[in-house]
Order: C-alpha cells, then sequence, then structure tokens
C-alpha cells in the first residue's frame, strides 16, 4: 500500500498564513488579469470620448476603417501565401521533398497570419470597442438613428421591425420585439463590461455574477 503524508496542523496554519501573505504582497492571479486590462478599459474610455461629435454615418465609417487596416495590415503575409500555393500548382515536379518544404511554408505563414491577426485585433481593440459603447450610448439616449441606407440596411429592413428605410435614409430604432415583448436599449458599457469584452476576445471565460451585464459583454 502506498503512504500517506500527514501533514500536522500547525504547519498548515503557517502554509495558509505564509499563502494569505505571498496574496498581499503579489496579489492573487485573478488581481495580476485585471490589472493587466486596465491599461485597455482606459484607451476605450478615451476613444470613447472622442467619438461623441461625429455624427451617424462617421462613426459607421470608422469600424469599415478598422476592417480596412486589418486587410493591410496582414496583406503581405496573405500574398506571400498566394505565391507559394500558385508556384506549387504551377510546378509539375514529382520531387516530394519540394513540394512538402512548399507545404511546410504555407503551413508556416498560416500560423504568422493567426499571430498577426492577433495582435492587429488587440491593437484596434480600444478603438473598436469604442464605437461599440458610443453605439449603445446613442440608442440609449434617442428613440432613432438615421444614417445612409447600405444594402445591408435594407435586407434588414425587409425581415425586422427595428429598421425602415425611407428614401436614401435607414432609420434604425432603439426598440424592437422579443418573445411578444416590448424592448427599449437603455445600456451603457460600464467598465466591469469593457473587462469582461476584453477577456471573451482573448478566448478565455469571463465570470459575473446576476445583473452585471453578460448580455452587453456579448455586443462587445
Amino acid at each position: 500500500m502506498g503512504s500517506q503524508i500527514v501533514i500536522p496542523n500547525r504547519y498548515k496554519f503557517e502554509l495558509t498564513h505564509m499563502l494569505k501573505l505571498f496574496a498581499k504582497i503579489f496579489g492573487t492571479k485573478s488581481e495580476r488579469d485585471l490589472k493587466a486590462l486596465r491599461p485597455y478599459v482606459e484607451q476605450i474610455n478615451v476613444a470613447f470620448a472622442q467619438l461623441k461629435d461625429l455624427d451617424n454615418d462617421a462613426l459607421r465609417s470608422k469600424t469599415s476603417a478598422l476592417k480596412a487596416h486589418i486587410k493591410r495590415e496582414l496583406q503581405p503575409i496573405v500574398d506571400e501565401r498566394k505565391a507559394i500555393e500558385k508556384e506549387v500548382e504551377a510546378d509539375g515536379s514529382t520531387d516530394i521533398d519540394k513540394k512538402e518544404q512548399r507545404y511546410a511554408g504555407v503551413d508556416k505563414l498560416k500560423q504568422q497570419y493567426n499571430e498577426r491577426l492577433e495582435e492587429v485585433l488587440m491593437d484596434i481593440l480600444p478603438q473598436a470597442f469604442a464605437i461599440v459603447k458610443e453605439t449603445a450610448r446613442r440608442f440609449k439616449a434617442h428613440q432613432q438613428l438615421l444614417v445612409m441606407a447600405t444594402a445591408q440596411d435594407r435586407a434588414l429592413a425587409a425581415s425586422t421591425d427595428y429598421v425602415t428605410v425611407q428614401g436614401d435614409q435607414a432609420i434604425w430604432h432603439n426598440q424592437w420585439e422579443a418573445a411578444g415583448n416590448p424592448v427599449v436599449w437603455d445600456m451603457l458599457h460600464y467598465d466591469v463590461q469593457l473587462i469582461g469584452g476584453i477577456i471573451l476576445h482573448q478566448g478565455k471565460i469571463a465570470e459575473m455574477a446576476t445583473g452585471e451585464g453578460k448580455t452587453l459583454v456579448a455586443t462587445l
């Protein structure tokens, strides 16, 4: 039978005391994680304050600009990968080692793409979250938001009750029906929801108590 180690109570007390002392000095993992996210929250709120005076179309165009930025940053890797794939398709060689080397190069570029994408997304996260927060503020303050109608607006207007189109303008309403009940948008992201959104973006789990705004976090 295997032996069992028994720790005397006085050592258990000392160990617990030491762990509490370390937590006070270095903080818990949760506290350290939150401390690392604080700069992002500050950047989001600074960017949020700068969006207030933009009209609705200018605010919407911010998202398009971010998408274009992502594409530009990743285009060199995309172009290099396509060039290798084109070489593989055009090469009639039966040299297996040569082909495997090229395929390995493609796989490496795919990995580089994912790593670079994550870097770019974290770089633009404050701006992206600020846009969502400002949009929430406008829906909370106004029953309707008017923008120039896009193809997506017209498609939504045909299938939903919260978007209508009049001529060249799309009207987004801040109320709709959900499960037969009227819903009015009246929420604005606080820091705790911004932190939750960052955590989810990082692929982690954010544990939040009832009433802390999990639905609002999801918009980020």
